[in-house]
């Protein structure tokens, strides 16, 4: 497969017209994983967990020879696929993620769709036990990690049964996985737009419990230059609130600010030992899913 037959690298908004978000997954997985030429994850092996004892029909190959000899008894062993870790994805559904600054363009959601989406066939294609949490103001949907057949339909459906929500309560999802028992990955996709201290405080303890923490940062480009008529009134998606300004006199200072922002999230996320990636929606899903492998 050549690069220019590979639909990883081409324009997300082009991709998203060849069809749903499976088919559109699916051909960024195999374009991705074509075009790193080696698996980026370690595989799978067997653990041996427990002896129970003979039942007809089970297989002669698990029999217990020295069990047999010790005991006089017939005994299989029984093992239990061991994962490389497990993954859940947390995917930001709020009103804001509607958005787009231009109608040729994928909203930050159907960005984040696809995204999530091509990560979890990843995650499970490597034998990678993952799941989907996907929330506005309140968690939507929690599907858990799994590695079965059958698990990457489950968290698309997760995905295209999350409407598009009102207001945003990340701290509330974060919560919900510092329940989780064993030590993973967890994948924040958002627009960040939300208190930034209260949600590092769940992502800081996530870190703490030993989980390994990614978030990754979506922005419309329109979102990080500012542009458009001589004068344009800009509403809040989350709220009643807006404002007419004159984007040529604050681009610049506009400008400063997203930068400012952006840094101040990524200081945050790497001084607490977080991998931060800043990911703009005409980013080809391939470069995107290379920051993430």
């Amino acid at each position: 497969m050549t690069d220019a037959q590979r639909i990883d690298l081409l324009d997300p908004a082009e991709v998203a017209r060849l069809g749903g978000i499976e088919i559109v997954a699916q051909g960024v997985v195999e374009g991705f994983l074509a075009g790193i030429h080696r698996s980026p994850f370690r595989g799978f092996s067997v653990e041996f967990t427990e002896h129970r004892a003979y039942q007809p029909g089970d297989e002669p190959r698990y029999l217990d020879w020295k069990m047999l000899a010790r005991s006089d008894r017939l005994f299989v062993k029984q093992f239990e696929e061991e994962t490389n870790l497990r993954a859940m994805i947390l995917l930001d559904a709020s009103r804001s993620m509607a958005w787009r600054g231009a109608p040729a363009r994928l909203t930050k959601r159907a960005y984040g769709d696809r995204l999530s989406a091509a990560l979890a066939l990843i995650l499970l294609r490597q034998r990678d036990a993952t799941g989907l949490i996907t929330f506005d103001e309140v968690v939507r949907q929690v599907i858990p990690a799994r590695v079965k057949a059958g698990q990457w339909a489950r968290l698309v459906r997760g995905l295209l049964d999350t409407p598009d929500g009102r207001g945003t309560a990340a701290q509330a999802a974060l919560v919900h996985l510092t329940l989780l028992a064993r030590r993973g990955l967890v994948v924040l996709v958002s627009d960040l737009l939300f208190d930034r201290e209260l949600a590092l405080t769940a992502l800081r303890y996530l870190r703490h419990r030993g989980h390994q923490v990614v978030v990754v940062h979506l922005m419309d480009p329109a979102e990080a230059e500012l542009a458009g008529p001589p004068e344009v009134r800009f509403r809040d998606p989350e709220s009643t609130a807006s404002v007419v300004v004159r984007p040529r006199e604050l681009a610049h200072v506009y400008a400063q600010t997203v930068r400012r922002e952006v840094a101040a999230w990524r200081s945050a996320c790497r001084r607490h030992g977080i991998a931060y990636h800043h990911v703009l929606t005409d980013m080809p899903f391939g470069t995107a899913l290379r920051l993430l492998a």
